[in-house]
């Protein structure tokens, strides 16, 4: 089947009928079958491959797309994130005809652009190497270059599926079979065709920059149970210039690589022997976790929040009320106890529930605030696990607000306030998204229409920009995500507050009204940080491993120039240990030198270097991280820099 030639879509402008295009609030009469590009103008001259495609209404078409309707029109620019994933998407298409010209027996699958960047999955007799990433990229550069035009073509299904039986794509023939629609569109440049909904830039020179960045290995549909494929993955920009700071932003990512610096150290481990996914905290690592969870409880009772602990598994059957059994089964993990199955829990909402079920509760006790640093178990897939970002079991500093319909703007707001104070503690930027009601859920249209308008006139009165996420609520309610902004600009979700009237239905929570009659409450649940894990490997890469004073595992190592100077040396670090200072004492038998290059590695804040000199006037050299000078100090200037320096979180 030729999908070479393609009908031109320029016919007489006499035999065509008029239609009405607004471009900027501007209505002008135009032929019907008029292009974007035509109404834009001689986009590879004018434009300079500014814009991309064109927004016909609601929809994203190519510019070479005929017009056949009225409408609105408006041009996407490279420049906005719409421009930017078609300028990717279509990379991965010029990078997997670069693949299959170079290497012809491998079979293509999939190759989506992803946020800074996009992938191709390949089946491939053998991995990829780095000289081989080089001779691909060789290749899209000629193609580039050859500026070939991005053309759409519909089809058939029976037809779509024929041409890739004789193309021998194997993965495509199913990918259309489990379409279950009638038609659909391909897109060809040069001699390559590939299945996509598009739109794609309108030709190849419009790649103005890109670098294809690493190779992984990735299932078939994520499913561990399917072939193992090549992914490359590469990333696209509108100008070298962005390509290069893009490129040096993944350098410093690697220095700061949360897996790296945790060996480096010395803060955890992640081994086979104990199983993927497993955290095992080494002695800095744990104190590093105790000092945040030290600040989340005290921050939660501040803020009128009530201890409380669950039980690590349930039975079943509260599991199968709740609705998860039905909805997030697939991340349980199951045992059984005297015959009774029971789930090991991976959220901490039922414990809470039925601390507020044990008695009646009257309008008075509300809100209800119960506050947990819950540890949780989830059946994550192997592929996915990720350091401490992405872990089996970990730790949510997990609330779950119990309260009046009236009150749940306010404690909406509540929890607003608590995250941007948080945030502002440890230097985080962040954004909100709303996300909506998924299609796998439980509850009424009524209830679900009423969490989601709290959300949304909460963060509007409060005046906070955000972000509509369709459908990725979770199954009980809708929520506001907050996704952390480090140091590098990369978004991380952590925080999060979810509204549910649907498990206190289920589980049968009232309280007694002021009019004596009973009524449900609204749930809350809510994290600040989300999973400590999570959290404590997003700081690691924001602060470089250079944490502030106040939650650096060890704040000061005392170092002598000499065995001579040790006894002084022990004096001071015995009086700064009943000071409260975490210390380490370096007395070994080493040059100077070498000692303070090693605290350094170890982005210790303080060091305090003694020797004849602070022996005999009684003071202290001390040296900040990041200074190359030292200060004498007596040890009470000390300790008052310290404590200021602690108190100010800075």
């Amino acid at each position: 089947m030729a999908l070479g030639h393609f009908p031109s879509s320029k016919l007489s402008v006499s035999m065509k009928p008029t239609i009405e295009i607004a471009v900027q609030g501007k209505s002008t009469s135009y032929p019907a079958g008029i292009t974007p590009e035509e109404i834009l103008g001689d986009n590879s001259s004018e434009n300079n491959g500014e814009i991309v495609a064109a927004q016909f209404n609601d929809a994203l078409i190519d510019l070479s797309a005929p017009l056949t309707d009225s409408g609105q029109l408006g041009f996407v620019s490279v420049q906005t994130a719409a421009g930017r994933e078609i300028l990717r998407h279509s990379t991965a298409h010029v990078m997997a005809q670069a693949v299959k010209e170079l290497f012809p027996d491998v079979k293509i699958t999939i190759g989506p652009a992803i946020e800074e960047g996009f992938y191709y999955d390949f089946d491939t007799s053998r991995p990829f190497t780095p000289e081989d990433l080089e001779r691909i990229e060789s290749r899209m550069r000629e193609l580039v270059k050859s500026e070939l035009a991005f053309r759409r073509i519909e089809l058939s299904r029976e037809e779509a599926i024929q041409f890739f039986q004789e193309q021998g794509e194997p993965y495509k023939v199913e990918l259309i079979t489990d379409l279950g629609v009638d038609h659909v569109s391909l897109y060809t440049q040069g001699g390559f065709t590939d299945l996509c909904r598009g739109p794609h830039i309108p030709n190849s020179s419009y790649i103005k920059a890109f670098k294809l960045t690493k190779v992984a290995g990735a299932y078939w549909r994520g499913d561990e149970r399917n072939p193992m494929l090549q992914r490359i993955y590469g990333t696209a920009f509108a100008s070298k210039a962005a390509l290069a700071a893009y490129l040096n932003m993944l350098e410093e990512a690697k220095k700061r690589d949360h897996r790296k610096l945790g060996k480096e150290l010395d803060l955890f481990s992640i081994v086979d022997e104990a199983g993927p996914g497993l955290v095992i905290w080494h002695p800095k690592g744990a104190m590093l976790r105790y000092l945040v969870e030290e600040f989340e409880r005290q921050e939660h009772l501040k803020r009128g929040y009530q201890m409380v602990v669950g039980p690590q598994i349930l039975k079943r059957d509260l599991w199968e009320r709740s609705g998860h059994f039905d909805n997030y089964r697939e991340h349980m993990y199951f045992t059984k106890v005297d015959e009774i199955d029971y789930g090991i829990k991976p959220m901490n909402c039922l414990s809470h529930m039925l601390i507020y079920k044990s008695r009646i509760r009257s309008y008075r006790e509300l809100p209800m605030r119960l506050f947990e640093l819950g540890t949780v178990h989830r059946h994550e897939k192997s592929g996915v696990l990720h350091g401490l970002l992405r872990v089996r079991q970990f730790t949510q500093d997990d609330a779950h607000i119990l309260c009046t319909p009236d009150q749940l703007n306010d404690e909406i707001s509540g929890i607003i306030n608590f995250v941007r104070d948080v945030m502002g503690i440890f230097g985080f930027e962040y954004m909100m998204e709303l996300s909506t009601r998924p299609e796998k859920s439980i509850g009424t249209d009524e209830d679900w229409e009423r969490a989601t308008a709290a959300l949304e006139q909460t963060l509007l009165h409060q005046g906070v920009p955000y972000e509509t996420n369709e459908g990725d609520g979770a199954f009980y309610g809708p929520k506001i995500d907050i996704k952390l902004k480090d140091a590098l600009s990369r978004l991380w979700q952590c925080a999060t507050i979810q509204c549910d009237f649907t498990l206190p239905e289920r589980f049968d929570l009232t309280y007694v009204d002021s009019d004596g009659e009973r009524k449900r409450p609204v749930m809350i649940h809510r994290v600040v940080l989300g999973a400590i894990e999570r959290f404590l490997g997003v700081l690691i890469e924001h602060y470089a491993g250079a944490f502030p004073l106040w939650i650096a595992p060890v704040q000061v190592v005392i170092m002598t120039i000499t065995d001579r100077h040790q006894p002084y040396a022990a004096q001071i670090s015995e009086t700064l240990k009943r000071e409260g200072l975490r210390l380490e004492e370096d007395f070994r038998n080493e040059k100077i030198g070498f000692k303070i290059r090693e605290a350094r590695n170890q982005k210790t804040p303080y060091m305090i270097i003694i020797g004849d000199k602070e022996m005999s006037g009684g003071t202290l050299s001390v040296r900040k991280r990041g200074e190359q000078t030292t200060s004498e100090l007596t040890l009470e200037e000390f300790l008052s820099r310290f404590r200021q320096e602690v108190e100010n979180r800075t």
